[in-house]
């Protein structure tokens, strides 16, 4: 699998699970798929899409922060969240 079918599948299984409904206070899981290295040319994790700035609020982000975070994930991986 690419880095784009795994964040796929990640994002299908926590849509399933019902953590991007915006009346779940939880929010949803990280996007982290343990490929932790950064691209030096597009400044993303190589593993989740996201950036360093994003890695590091996300410890701190609320629920509506982190499905924005998974948004902008599902964007730049070309993944539509269900």
């Amino acid at each position: 699998m690419n880095a784009t079918e795994v964040i796929a599948a990640r994002a299908g299984f926590i849509s399933a699970a019902g953590y991007f409904d915006p009346n779940n206070e939880e929010g949803p899981p990280s996007p982290c798929v343990s490929v932790c290295r950064m691209n030096a040319q597009t400044g993303l994790c190589e593993g989740c899409f996201r950036t360093v700035d994003e890695i590091r609020q996300w410890a701190m982000a609320d629920a509506p922060a982190r499905r924005t975070i998974w948004a902008r994930v599902a964007k730049r991986a070309g993944v539509t969240l269900f």
